[in-house]
C-alpha cells in the first residue's frame, strides 16, 4: 500500500519544494456597467491585465446600468464593502467630488504607488474633466465618448441621397430625412441620450452655455439657461419634424441605439461607442458624422462635450489594494493597450500617445469617420464649451426627458417645456448647493 502512495508523496514535496513560497494575489473588485459587446470588451482588459503579470488579480462584475451601478456602490459604501473601483458615468462627477470621504483621488493612488504618472500625457480635453481645481486628476477618464452622427448608407442610397455626404447642418438634416420619408423609411431620423445630444453637446458646438458660471465648473450656484432663443429655435425644428414623421422619438438613455443598428433608423445622434455594436451587429454600409448645426450661428461649429464614463477608487482600501488599482491604471494607459481599446470601441482614445498609434497605424484612413470623434473634442475649448458638471445631474436630465417627452407628443410647447425643465432643474441645483455648502 505505502510503495503505491510514496510515488505521489514524493512528486507533491518536489513541487512544493520547486515553486517556493506561494503568494496570494491582491484582488481588486471593480462594478462597470457595460453590456453586450462592452462588457466583453471590460473582461478582455480584465482578462489581459491579470495574464500579464502575477501579483494582482481585476475582478469586473457587471452592476447594471450607471444609475444602478452608482447606487449599488452608495449603498457598498454605507455598509463598509464598496467595490475597489467604481465606473460612473460623467453626470455622476460633481456628486462624487463632493462625496470626499468616499473616494481617494487617481492622482494620489499614482503618485504614491511610484509608477510613472504623467497627467499631460492624457487627451486634456477628456482628462480636465475629471481634474479639480488644484490640477489633481479625481477619477481615471476609461471610457470617454462624445455624439456623433450615424447614418446608414444603404437607406441614404435608396433615398437618392450621397451616401459619402452626411448632413452637417440641421437644415440638412431634415431635407434628408424628407428624402428618406419619401422613399419609405419609417424613421428617417432619431437620437439617443436627448439632454446630452440636443442640448449639452448642442450649447457647447453652438459656443452657447447650457448653465451659468461656465456649466457649472465656477461654482455649486450655478444655474440653467438652456432656454435661450436658440435653445427653443432648435426645440422647435425638432417638434415639427416629429410632427411631420421626420424625427422618431425612441425613448430615454440609449434605448434608440438598437432602433439604428436594426436598421429601423436611417440617421441618428448618439454616443461615438455606437460604432462597437453598428460594426458587429449591423447589416448595412455604414457611415459617421459630425454632430449637425446652424450655420448662421456665431462660433459653430465650436466643440462637442464629453459623455461615457470615468473609473473612481473608492476610499478605505489597504496600501497593497491602492497599489493594485495603480497598477491596472497604469495597464490601461499604455499605448498600444488604449490604442486597441480606442478602435475596438470608439470611445476616445484616453491618451496622446494612443491616438498618434492610431493614426499612424492607418485605422482612420481604412475606417472613415472613426476620427470624427476624436476631431470634435481635440478643438480648442472655451469657458462656455469646457464641458458641464452639475450637482444632481442625472435628476436634472430625467426632468429634461419629462418636459420634452410632452413635446414630442404635442401636448406642450418648446417653451413651455423648456422654460418648466430650467425651473425644476434649477431646484435640483438649489438643493445640492445647500447640501454642499461649506
Amino acid at each position: 500500500m505505502h510503495k503505491r502512495f510514496l510515488p505521489l508523496t514524493g512528486a507533491l514535496a518536489l513541487a512544493a519544494l520547486m515553486s517556493g513560497p506561494v503568494h496570494a494575489q491582491t484582488e481588486v473588485q471593480w462594478w462597470h456597467s457595460m453590456g453586450g459587446a462592452l462588457g466583453e470588451w471590460v473582461n478582455d482588459l480584465a482578462k489581459e491585465f491579470n495574464a500579464s503579470q502575477t501579483q494582482y488579480k481585476v475582478v469586473p462584475t457587471f452592476k447594471g446600468s450607471y444609475d444602478e451601478s452608482m447606487t449599488a456602490a452608495i449603498a457598498a459604501f454605507r455598509a463598509g464593502n464598496a467595490p475597489h473601483i467604481l465606473q460612473v458615468f460623467e453626470v455622476g462627477t460633481a456628486t462624487m467630488m463632493a462625496s470626499k470621504g468616499a473616494i481617494k483621488p487617481v492622482g494620489e493612488i499614482m503618485k504614491q504607488s511610484g509608477l510613472p504618472f504623467d497627467p499631460g500625457a492624457y487627451v486634456p480635453a477628456v482628462a480636465g474633466y475629471y481634474t479639480a481645481p488644484n490640477g489633481q486628476m479625481l477619477s481615471f477618464p476609461f471610457n470617454s465618448s462624445t455624439p456623433v452622427f450615424h447614418y446608414n448608407k444603404d437607406a441614404f442610397k435608396a433615398a437618392g441621397l450621397d451616401p459619402e455626404k452626411p448632413p452637417t447642418t440641421w437644415p440638412e438634416v431634415a431635407l434628408a430625412a424628407a428624402s428618406l420619408k419619401a422613399s419609405g423609411h419609417k424613421c428617417p431620423f432619431t437620437t439617443s441620450w436627448i439632454s446630452w445630444t440636443q442640448l449639452e453637446s448642442f450649447s457647447a458646438w453652438h459656443n452657447t452655455l447650457y448653465a451659468t458660471k461656465n456649466n457649472g465648473f465656477g461654482g455649486l450656484d450655478t444655474r440653467l439657461v438652456f432656454n435661450s432663443p436658440l435653445h427653443v429655435r432648435h426645440i422647435e425644428n425638432l417638434a415639427n419634424m416629429a410632427k411631420s414623421g421626420l424625427f422618431i422619438y425612441k425613448g430615454r438613455n440609449n434605448a434608440a441605439d438598437a432602433t439604428f443598428v436594426s436598421g429601423e433608423c436611417a440617421m441618428a445622434t448618439a454616443s461615438s461607442a455606437l460604432y462597437g455594436s453598428v460594426t458587429r451587429n449591423g447589416k448595412f454600409a455604414y457611415g459617421i458624422g459630425t454632430l449637425p448645426y446652424y450655420p448662421d450661428v456665431q462660433g459653430a461649429p465650436q466643440n462637442t462635450v464629453i459623455g461615457g464614463a470615468s473609473l473612481w477608487a473608492m476610499s478605505g482600501k489597504k496600501p497593497e489594494e491602492y497599489k493594485a488599482i495603480a497598477s491596472f491604471f497604469s495597464y490601461l494607459s499604455q499605448p498600444d493597450v488604449a490604442a486597441k481599446s480606442h478602435q475596438r470601441t470608439g470611445y476616445l482614445p484616453v491618451t496622446k500617445a494612443s491616438f498618434e498609434q492610431t493614426d499612424k497605424s492607418g485605422f482612420y484612413k481604412k475606417n472613415p469617420g472613426t476620427d470624427v470623434s476624436v476631431t470634435q473634442m481635440i478643438r480648442k475649448t472655451t469657458d462656455k464649451s469646457r464641458g458641464v458638471r452639475l450637482g444632481n445631474f442625472v435628476q436634472i436630465r430625467t426632468i429634461i426627458d419629462e418636459e420634452l417627452e410632452g413635446v414630442w407628443k404635442g401636448s406642450k410647447q418648446p417653451k413651455e417645456a423648456l422654460d418648466a425643465a430650467v425651473k425644476r432643474g434649477n431646484e435640483q441645483l438649489e438643493r445640492f448647493q445647500k447640501a454642499n455648502a461649506r
